[in-house]
């Protein structure tokens, strides 16, 4: 049987008992505990998870449950030695996605932020990687991000688009211009300390007026949650004013019952055609990106 990785949890303080979680191996775990004692699982299931040994794997035993077989054949199975590697407790989520997503992958390339995350290892890198590692609970709960999508780093590259837009104003999405941001400011980044304040301040107005609503609207798109990011940047500090330290604005009522309303205009079709059109095909381009900003923000 192939290897196992776990990761180690705090013990629990009730039954005082180590605890584990599987990294990789559940469906390996999962099948043998079903076949020795299924009430050991709380979600058993018979038709999902009840087998028997088949005849061509192994004649002498096929068709025989556990509690069947010949004592010394449950002894070998119950005295098996697995090979398991166990990862440490501080190995964050988003190593932990990225080894399951290495071990089951086949042919997978490394896409461009994971190109940069090996590239680079200054300012620019160290803060975006922060930033987007801060907001995992946000990324899932908004449903913008699947787990897939985090262990491939996406998120920190949309991230680093926010940085972009905050230092350089809206820009279209463009591998070549992060490259360069991430170049420009790997040894020296001066205005790091008020961008990461600025992006946590926008996040956190996303989260207190607009956290419910996300995951069943048009911004759980990621091209869209840009413009979402935007637009709430831009009312809260102005998109291409200076990044001197300055306290962020607060969005209005009118603003959140707006901006709520022009992105269920953008999803039943009935906002403005420009709007449409670039909601529906080049949502990366600068053109698009700023004909939605300015929807948004009721410009």
């Amino acid at each position: 049987m192939p290897i196992i990785f776990l990761r180690e949890q705090g013990s629990d303080l009730r039954t005082l008992e180590p605890k584990r979680e599987v990294v990789d191996g559940q469906q390996r775990i999962r099948t043998l505990v079903s076949y020795i004692d299924s009430s050991l699982l709380s979600n058993y299931t018979p038709a999902r998870d009840f087998f028997t040994i088949k005849k061509n794997h192994n004649a002498d035993i096929a068709g025989k449950v556990f509690k069947e077989l010949p004592p010394k054949v449950q002894q070998r199975i119950l005295d098996y030695q697995f090979s398991v590697h166990v990862l440490p407790a501080d190995v964050d989520d988003r190593e932990v996605l990225q080894i399951f997503a290495r071990m089951n992958a086949t042919g997978v390339k490394l896409n461009e932020q994971e190109l940069r995350n090996a590239e680079y290892f200054g300012e620019c890198k160290t803060s975006m990687y922060e930033l987007a590692s801060e907001q995992l609970p946000r990324w899932r709960n908004w449903m913008v991000y699947t787990e897939y999508n985090i262990a491939r780093m996406e998120e920190v590259e949309l991230v680093s688009e926010f940085a972009v837009m905050m230092v350089r104003g809206i820009s279209a999405r463009n591998q070549g211009l992060l490259n360069k941001f991430y170049l420009d400011y790997d040894v020296k980044f001066v205005e790091r300390g008020e961008v990461e304040r600025r992006f946590r301040a926008v996040m956190d107005a996303i989260e207190d007026s607009f956290a419910s609503h996300i995951k069943n609207s048009a911004f759980r798109r990621k091209t869209l949650f840009y413009s979402l990011f935007a637009a709430v940047y831009d009312s809260l500090f102005g998109i291409q004013a200076s990044l001197k330290p300055k306290k962020a604005k607060s969005l209005t009522n009118a603003e959140v019952t707006w901006v709520k309303k022009a992105g269920a205009k953008i999803l039943d079709g009935s906002a403005p055609q420009p709007v449409l059109d670039a909601a529906a095909k080049q949502t990366t381009n600068v053109s698009s990106r700023k004909t939605i900003v300015s929807y948004l923000s009721n410009k």
